[in-house]
């Protein structure tokens, strides 16, 4: 096991630099773009020097709202070597959620593109910013975000009250080495750098207040589970605003110094063209990016003979699509990791080394200098190997906390300093985890505890499923029944009864589904997981279950 990192992230970058100088660091192959450490480098410390002839100061706060765009790395690593602490938008925010975000997260600063997919950022944001319009770039005085001074757009277009980002690269001229290298050496690994908010598929979005030490040990962690090297080349689609993004994809590739290469959206086809391209040995994704990464190669042939390992996480990963990854995609050595935000994020990892049935069945054991229980929601109590409890995790990854919200801080991390998951899980003898479901997923129909997990399982069997969605819905006769919202595989038809006939004698009456619905698309956060809540109220609806969701709030 490996020692702890006590370094800041500015520094054990230019570490990495220091050893692999001309290695490819970030390319974009739609782009045709191409980096080594030493060019980024360069490019991050001319950013970092903008940022401080903007006059931000340490521990400031900086918002970026933008897909995986180049300039999303330069940022990170620039405002790691500069101080301030990076808070990262979720790209599907509309005005009402940016509103909250700018206002609670303090940001002096706002980096954004011009907008994504038929969203137009730049308009959103002069909604929520009237004033915007009619001051100077770098100027801005809002009653409402006394806090928010500067904008920065990424992209040439000159758009009134904002700086372009060749401006901030201006800027950074006029700043010497030295000063950076000042204030860089002033910072500590256990001050905060990272600020994300978490997805808010329940109540407001929380900011999630984590450090040097927290996100740079972790990423080095899970680059060890997946026995990463310089010789590592890794292709991830997942967006950068989450952990998955900027932890264990962009960190996680600098503390081996292996290359980074981001698909700016999802698309399979550009995924599978990225890792044909670049002989890309690694591959992130949620499952249903993998889901539809495997749909293309139904009809159209990749060389993904470069493919070795790679993470699959963001949701539950369904046994049958792991193995189809395995098989399909040359991803012998992939590996499955579960964490949360508040845990910067990985809490437990497969290893490449693992059989493929602990790969395929658990989320594997705790990374390095980690601990995890198993406690009995009700009591607190450790419980015994193979018994079902809360997932609780203890270590370097705990945050800081949340941003101005002490009393959610208390309820997530005990006196103690364990992370209180909320998930329910099992571990067996070795330490070994099983993600069971989400204490409020629970389904309790008639008294008997129902695991929408385990049915899921069940229902990936059947061939003709693609993913499936178990939650429940209100009854007034048993309290909750059993909903199964299903997305058939391409050509592919069925009915209610078919399913219902599959479940028949293999899984046990009470669970076999009450109500089936069939659908293209979950609705998701823009981090791959799938809103639930957001499938149980469309049942609501849909199956006339009103009487029945007035009788269980009353």
């Amino acid at each position: 096991m490996s020692e702890l990192l006590n370094v800041t992230i500015g520094d054990l970058f230019d570490q990495t630099v220091a050893k692999y100088p001309e290695k490819d660091a970030l390319v974009y192959v739609d782009r045709g773009l191409r980096h080594s450490y030493a060019e980024l480098q360069n490019i991050c410390n001319q950013a970092a020097k903008g940022l401080m002839k903007l006059g931000i100061q340490k521990g400031e706060h900086i918002a970026i709202l933008a897909t995986n765009y180049p300039e999303w790395v330069y940022t990170q690593f620039a405002s790691a070597k500069m101080g301030a602490v990076l808070v990262t938008v979720n790209p599907n925010y509309r005005a009402f959620e940016l509103d909250y975000l700018l206002k609670q997260s303090d940001v002096t600063t706002l980096i954004l593109i011009e907008g994504y997919r038929d969203v137009n950022y730049v308009e959103m944001l002069n909604e929520v910013v009237p004033e915007l319009t009619s001051s100077e770039p770098g100027k801005l005085v809002s009653e409402k975000l006394p806090f928010l001074k500067n904008v920065i757009l990424i992209g040439d277009r000159k758009v009134p009250g904002m700086f372009n980002w060749s401006d901030l690269m201006e800027l950074g001229k006029s700043v010497s080495d030295e000063e950076l290298a000042q204030r860089q050496a002033a910072l500590k690994p256990a001050e905060p750098i990272n600020m994300q908010y978490t997805s808010g598929t329940t109540g407001f979005p929380k900011g999630v207040m984590l450090t040097h030490f927290n996100i740079l040990n972790n990423a080095n962690y899970v680059a060890e589970c997946m026995n990463f090297s310089e010789q590592d080349r890794l292709c991830f689609p997942v967006p950068l605003f989450h952990c998955f993004g900027c932890v264990m994809s962009t960190l996680a590739c600098v503390t081996k110094g292996a290359t980074m290469v981001p698909i700016e959206a999802f698309d399979p086809v550009a995924v599978l063209e990225a890792v044909e391209k670049e002989k890309c040995t690694a591959l992130h994704g949620v499952p249903t990016m993998f889901i539809a990464e495997l749909a293309v190669l139904d009809n159209r042939p990749f060389d993904l003979s470069s493919l070795r390992t790679g993470i699959m996480a963001g949701a539950p990963c369904p046994i049958e699509v792991m193995k189809a990854v395995v098989a399909r995609m040359n991803m012998s050595e992939v590996t499955i990791a579960y964490g949360q935000t508040e845990f910067s994020p990985v809490i437990t990892q497969t290893r490449v080394n693992d059989p493929i049935e602990l790969r395929v069945s658990t989320v594997g054991r705790a990374i390095p200098h980690v601990e995890v229980k198993i406690v009995d929601p009700e009591t607190g109590e450790t419980v015994p190997a193979g018994v079902q409890g809360e997932l609780c995790a203890r270590g370097f990854g705990t945050m800081k906390g949340y941003y101005k919200m002490p009393d959610a801080t208390a309820a997530a991390v005990d006196t103690e300093q364990w992370l209180h998951t909320g998930d329910l899980a099992t571990m067996d003898e070795n330490g070994y985890c099983k993600i069971t479901g989400r204490l409020k997923d629970m389904i309790i129909r008639g008294g008997e505890n129902i695991y929408p997990r385990e049915i899921e399982e069940f229902l990936y069997t059947n061939p003709k499923v693609m993913d499936v969605q178990v939650v429940g819905v209100p009854d007034i006769k048993y309290g909750e029944e059993v909903l199964a919202v299903i997305r058939l595989k391409e050509g592919e038809t069925s009915s209610v009864e078919e399913i219902k006939e599959y479940c028949q004698g293999k899984i046990a009456r009470h669970k076999i589904p009450k109500y089936i619905k069939f659908v293209a698309e979950y609705p998701t956060t823009a981090s791959g997981k799938i809103q639930k809540y957001k499938l149980r109220d469309m049942a609501i609806k849909e199956f006339g279950l009103e009487a029945a969701a007035n009788v269980e709030t009353a």
